[in-house]
């Protein structure tokens, strides 16, 4: 008998081992299985964990020891989810579940929550990468003192988009025709390709080489505005013609080459800074760097493409339509406009009206501009540059009292009823407003910081101040915030106000001694047998005013002049 109960007794103990072993717990009342999936989670991050099972009841939640009850959803009848949140300690917690009748079930250190997983590492570097895929001439060998046209292409191999992309062709073998040596490519995406010409001159210098080489050199931003260049050497097999029997010759002298070329060496715009909306004149410093006169230039602001030179002009003139005019338009006049004959070594002014559309949002954009010019032989060049111009998003603000000042009493504390309004059409972020004045008052109360203010909304700033005299007093307000460009800026404006004499302070008025000590009496209202003396007094002729307060009694009040709006 014994023997048996011992049996007994170890097989309930048994059972009990293995049913601790699962990650599963019996409700009370009446015993239900429930399991929790997944049994572990990271901190780093919120998780959802899903509770089944039988006996779980409409309205049960899911506690956390340590923590308290979590955001509990019933999916169906029988299953919950449990949000975990982030950021609570890393170790193992006992869960709950929780029946509206008081019912529960725990499962001790059911859930493990584990620390934050480990930092990625960077990642690589990225940017633009132009490199060339082809290039070739017209012709597949050089010969002295010929002319061909060169062919390029070139590619983004980087993973970021580059953009103002110049090709100049550096003089050396090479002598640059028609366009200057210089190529506005553009933009190229990552994988973007980019093939173009550019006529060449090969110098008599070649004759002595085997191989010519060709210098380009090439210059590109990213939109964050970082820069980067690359330059490039082809090469090219050299042939001397041989005519008749080989004699010994002169060593040739390599002739300089006779064209104009024409660069801006500087430019200004008026105003200084621009806005979306702005009318503005573009001025620019034409210099011709060459060494021959440059004769009948023509300035196409939006830049222009033109052949290869002929001598000829073609029919129709120049055309200046085929540039971008998204940002910038012209203003009064086209955008073509000509400019004379230019000296060798001398310097013009070149301006033009010009328009910032409403909807460009701050930020550099570039401008190209082609100088279509020939020489004194009538041969025709174009020079294409491209300039960079700012526009700025400056807050539209409206500095002002959002009251009538009262008047202000030199000496005294008097209270500055200052306000801003945001007159745009976007939210600005401003820094601190500050009121002051060059000399004559002293400020309190007179700084705070705005933040972010709506289109329309207003900020008010209640400043204390004590004129030192009386007179009129310029109030200077600054509000201090950081432009499109990361630069501290202000806007500040002037609020002139008129200060008065102070008014003393009597024996016997508020905050001074009455004559024999004690507080000042105070003027008692008039009563029905005062008006009677009065009338009395007024039929005998001895006057029938109110007594006015003397010396030690209280003034009486008067109402002030009305406030001066300031706009």
């Amino acid at each position: 008998m014994i023997a048996n109960a011992r049996r007994l007794f170890a097989l309930v103990a048994a059972l009990s081992v293995c049913a601790a072993a699962l990650p599963r717990l019996v409700l009370a009342q009446p015993p239900s299985a429930i399991t929790f999936q997944p049994t572990t989670v990271s901190n780093s991050f919120s998780s959802t964990i899903l509770v089944t099972g039988t006996g779980i009841l409409p309205g049960a939640q899911v506690a956390l020891d340590g923590y308290g009850l979590l955001s509990t959803t019933q999916v169906t009848t029988g299953t919950l989810t449990a949000v975990v949140p982030a950021g609570l300690p890393a170790g193992a917690y006992t869960l709950r579940v929780i029946n509206p009748n008081g019912e529960s079930a725990t499962a001790a250190t059911a859930l493990t929550i584990t620390g934050p997983t480990p930092t990625p590492q960077p990642t690589a570097f990225v940017r633009p990468q132009l490199i060339v895929v082809s290039y070739g001439a017209s012709s597949p060998t050089i010969a002295p003192g010929a002319d061909y046209d060169f062919e390029m292409t070139v590619q983004n191999a980087g993973g970021e988009t580059a953009t103002n992309v110049v090709a100049e062709f550096v003089e050396g073998d090479f002598l640059p025709r028609v366009t200057g040596g210089l190529r506005a490519l553009g933009s190229l995406a990552p994988g973007q390709t980019n093939r173009f010409f550019q006529p060449l001159y090969a110098t008599r210098a070649v004759a002595e080489k085997r191989v010519a080489s060709l210098e380009v050199k090439i210059t590109y931003t990213t939109a964050a505005g970082a820069n980067y260049s690359d330059s490039f050497t082809l090469t090219f097999p050299v042939v001397v013609p041989v005519v008749g029997t080989a004699r010994p010759t002169a060593t040739p002298t390599a002739r300089p080459l006779l064209r104009p070329q024409l660069v801006v060496g500087a430019y200004r715009t008026t105003p200084e800074k621009l806005q979306p909306g702005f009318q503005f004149e573009l001025e620019l410093d034409v210099q011709n760097v060459g060494n021959v006169i440059a004769k009948r230039i023509t300035l196409i602001v939006g830049g222009v493409s033109l052949p290869s030179d002929t001598g000829t002009p073609g029919p129709g003139g120049i055309s200046g339509d085929s540039g971008s005019f998204t940002d910038f338009a012209p203003l009064g006049t086209s955008n073509v406009q000509s400019l004379g004959d230019l000296e060798a070594t001398r310097t013009l002014t070149a301006r033009q009206k010009l328009i910032v559309n409403a909807t460009t949002k701050a930020g550099a954009y570039p401008l190209k501009l082609s100088f279509v010019h020939s020489d004194e032989s009538g041969r025709t060049y174009t020079d294409n540059q491209v300039i960079t111009v700012l526009v700025f998003q400056i807050p539209q603000l409206e500095i002002s009292f959002y009251r009538e000042v009262g008047p202000l009493f030199a000496g005294q504390p008097n209270v500055l009823p200052v306000q801003v309004v945001n007159l745009g059409r976007n939210p600005v972020v401003l820094g601190n407003m500050r009121v002051s004045a060059a000399a004559g008052a002293q400020f309190s109360n007179n700084v705070l910081l705005i933040g972010t203010l709506d289109p329309g909304g207003t900020f008010p700033l209640d400043a204390v101040m004590i004129p030192e005299a009386p007179g009129p007093l310029e109030l200077t307000v600054t509000i201090d915030y950081t432009d499109d460009f990361n630069q501290p800026q202000k806007i500040t404006a002037v609020l002139p106000v008129e200060v008065m004499e102070g008014v003393p302070i009597e024996p016997g008025a508020p905050g001074g001694e009455f004559p024999g000590g004690g507080e000042m009496p105070k003027p008692q209202p008039e009563t029905l047998w005062d008006t009677i003396l009065r009338f009395l007094r007024g039929l005998f002729g001895l006057g029938s005013g109110r007594p006015q307060p003397g010396p030690g009694m209280p003034p009486v009040e008067t109402p002030m002049p009305a406030p001066v709006i300031v706009p």
